[in-house]
């Protein structure tokens, strides 16, 4: 049965961790759908992992809403949230809430991510107004890296924690309900989790976030390029793709495969009836 916001906010009342992974696709998503996880987000780092853009940046809003479409058909009973990617709530809230709706409308997502801080309040409040839930995302913010100096962690000193710590309060009040913590130290993580009262989801914010998440191809060992400090593999399936795929290539190339046993087979002499009449 898919999770309600009041189950999500509900889990950091009773002190329950929350899961969060992104999926990108219904194989995945189908996939992880029964293993427990409480919210799929369907990341714009989908423009990095899945499309081959250097950023999140030239992500579309197209792009964003057929993915997940994609991963709600493979996972029907899963709480999603689409990532409204850069461009898509900057130039005003009208729209913002045109394409906040999108997701919801086209894709039926169960609530947008969006990234910024004091800027995007009013977008997250007009959001909230118009019935859509956001999950709010400071730190690091991706789509504006480069102003931030590159992706490094944010709130090493005192000035900037304290600015984190603002932005959450006004983020909460603004209406999000819940604020992803992305590259920022443990115990400013601490601070703010203790100080609002929506859950607080990290990502590189250290174990006293309400509930974490990972992009699913870090987890998995699948985006080889390179790994954050604060992913922990699960598995590495890279190299076990790379070897299955040149073992086909050889097989296919040497004659081992396919064999009978991947074969349909019939008793009709094709070859009588089909090469050889007159």
């Amino acid at each position: 049965m898919r999770k309600t916001l009041a189950d999500i906010k509900r889990m950091k009342v009773e002190g329950r961790k929350i899961s969060m992974l992104t999926a990108y696709d219904a194989s995945m998503s189908r996939l992880m759908s029964g293993c427990g996880v409480d919210m799929l987000l369907v990341g714009d780092s989908l423009g990095m992992v899945m499309l081959g853009y250097e950023t999140t940046v030239p992500v579309s809003m197209d792009e964003m809403i057929h993915h997940s479409r994609a991963v709600r058909r493979g996972a029907p009973d899963s709480f999603v949230v689409g990532d409204m990617p850069f461009g898509s709530y900057q130039t005003g809230e009208r729209d913002a809430v045109i394409n906040g709706t999108r997701f919801l409308k086209e894709a039926d997502c169960d609530a947008v991510k969006l990234e910024g801080g004091h800027a995007v309040c009013p977008v997250v409040k007009a959001l909230v107004t118009a019935g859509v839930p956001v999950v709010a995302h400071i730190g690091l913010t991706p789509q504006t890296a480069s102003q931030l100096g590159g992706y490094k962690v944010q709130g090493k000193d005192i000035e900037d924690g304290a600015r984190l710590v603002e932005e959450a309060k006004a983020l909460e009040s603004a209406g999000a309900f819940a604020v992803i913590l992305e590259c920022i130290p443990d115990k400013l993580a601490e601070v703010i989790t203790e100080t609002i009262a929506i859950p607080t989801i990290g990502i590189g914010a250290g174990v006293y976030c309400d509930g974490q998440v990972l992009v699913i191809n870090d987890m998995l060992g699948m985006f080889d390029k390179f790994t954050p400090k604060f992913v922990k593999k699960y598995a590495n399936l890279a190299p076990l793709i790379k070897t299955a795929v040149t073992q086909y290539d050889l097989e296919v190339k040497n004659g081992s495969y396919p064999t009978a046993d991947h074969s349909f087979t019939s008793d009709v002499d094709y070859r009588a009836a089909l090469l050889n009449k007159k």
